[in-house]
């Protein structure tokens, strides 16, 4: 894994703390889709454990994955006692047990693409459901915006996650329904988008810049005077677009 995706450990309290949850829409639009009930899921990259809660909350058993131990000792604390976790990257996790559903919440990205598919198919039932979900949180208003982008442009040129194939932002299907359409292994590939305004103090704005990994592979002295500048430029309140977007397919009876 990168260092980008190993970062996140050291800020565990602070994800925690700071990334907004999930609603039960996101609940819903999965299982309408699963058009039969969901009983167990498989989580990939589960971290602190923001969308292991709304699965397992409705009745959902899941095993939650996460390499960092630091985000499994977080997520222990805020899941029920029936979520089973296990510590392990992605690439390590071996056929066996397989699932209703398979699911990452922002964390698809940081896993490897080489034999990415085959390795969730062979993790679902034929039939089953795999579901990826999430999206940059950002100031909804444009002002706001470039001058963020401007206070960190002496240290990042972006803060996001650049697509992993390379789909243009302009485009109709995003990553990773793009990699699902051209898989063998996947068919009725469906995005579409979960809208979400938030309020956000300034501090809390910048805490969870904090969480972010492009910040977080910085140096400390550096991250320190981004944070500061960032922070000189918000208003009080800071109004954030926090959109999820949401992909979702279903594992083919044979590829």
């Amino acid at each position: 894994m990168s260092g980008r995706a190993l970062s996140f450990g050291a800020m565990a309290e602070a994800y925690e703390r700071f990334r907004p949850g999930y609603s039960a829409e996101l609940f819903d639009r999965v299982t309408a889709y699963a058009e039969q009930p969901v009983r167990t899921a498989l989580e990939i990259g589960a971290g602190t454990g923001k969308a292991t809660r709304l699965f397992a909350r409705r009745g959902v058993t899941v095993t939650a994955t996460e390499p960092d131990a630091a985000m499994l000792a977080e997520l222990s604390k805020h899941v029920p006692a029936s979520v089973r976790t296990v510590r392990a990257a992605f690439e390590d996790l071996r056929p066996g047990e397989r699932y209703g559903l398979v699911y990452a919440a922002a964390a698809l990205h940081w896993t490897s693409p080489e034999g990415r598919w085959t390795r969730v198919a062979s993790l679902l039932e034929p039939g089953a459901v795999f579901a990826s979900f999430g999206g940059p949180i950002q100031p909804a208003d444009p002002a706001v915006e470039e001058a963020v982008r401007a206070a960190r442009a002496p240290f990042l040129e972006s803060d996001g996650v650049p697509s992993p194939d390379g789909t243009p932002a302009g485009h109709a299907m995003q990553w990773p329904g793009t990699e699902l359409q051209r898989s063998e292994w996947f068919t009725d590939v469906q995005q579409s988008v979960i809208e979400r305004r938030l309020t956000m103090s300034a501090v809390d704005y910048v805490g969870q810049l904090s969480t972010v990994s492009a910040y977080l592979v910085l140096p400390a002295s550096e991250q320190r005077q981004v944070f500061g500048r960032i922070m000189r430029v918000l208003p009080e309140t800071v109004e954030v677009a926090a959109d999820i977007t949401v992909h979702l397919a279903r594992r083919r009876q044979e590829p």
